[in-house]
């Protein structure tokens, strides 16, 4: 469309997958067209080209892909700041797994994604696993869990947070399997993350 900002792209293993990322959610919404990239190397390619006839390349999954306004910005820093305990409870919960818990500006209806800080994206780690399996532990991303401070799951993490630690706790492990799955990375430990979702079942 003309008046997107930017030429948004979004990469992903295919074309269904990435139209049904939590992320791209907001984009859509606004109208705006989205550049789904199934190949490996897209990432990188987009990254070397930053631009095409004037419009920037903007992934889906930046912070800043869509203009804020002064009162949005002031609204998502208020809601950091009220959040600030469950955030850093989550972080404590998930240790080294992740760089930060944060509030996420990405997220519109979904509870939970994963996302990067840093040079190495998400889709980065996943094609340096692919083609050299023994030195990709070197090529890792910053994981970030982004949560949606809105949304139901954060609202009952909010309240086992104050009254069940242990629940919390739970509830935590499961947001973060939930955002490795839609993200398309492995789960660590597959058996340990059904045993959770079976318990939290009962």
């Amino acid at each position: 469309a003309e008046d997107q900002p930017s030429i948004y792209f979004l990469c992903a293993e295919s074309v269904e997958k990435a139209a049904k990322l939590p992320q791209a959610e907001r984009v859509l919404d606004k109208g705006y067209e989205i550049l789904y990239l199934t190949d490996e190397v897209d990432e990188f390619v987009m990254n070397t080209l930053s631009e095409w006839d004037g419009k920037p390349f903007k992934n889906v999954c930046d912070d800043d892909a869509l203009p804020e306004s002064d009162e949005e910005k002031a609204q998502a820093e208020k809601k950091a700041e009220e959040n600030k305990d469950v955030l850093d409870f989550v972080k404590q919960t998930l240790g080294d797994r992740i760089k930060e818990a944060r509030v996420s500006k990405l997220l519109k209806s979904g509870a939970v994604c994963m996302t990067a800080d840093g040079p190495i994206t998400l889709e980065m780690e996943k094609y340096f696993q692919k083609v050299d399996p023994e030195n990709a532990r070197n090529m890792k991303a910053q994981r970030v869990l982004e949560l949606n401070p809105d949304s139901g799951a954060f609202a009952a993490l909010r309240d086992a947070v104050e009254t069940d630690p242990d629940k919390a706790k739970q509830y935590a492990e499961l947001l973060y399997h939930q955002a490795l799955l839609i993200a398309g990375l492995p789960l660590e430990d597959p058996a340990g993350y059904t045993e959770l979702v079976c318990a939290l079942m009962k």
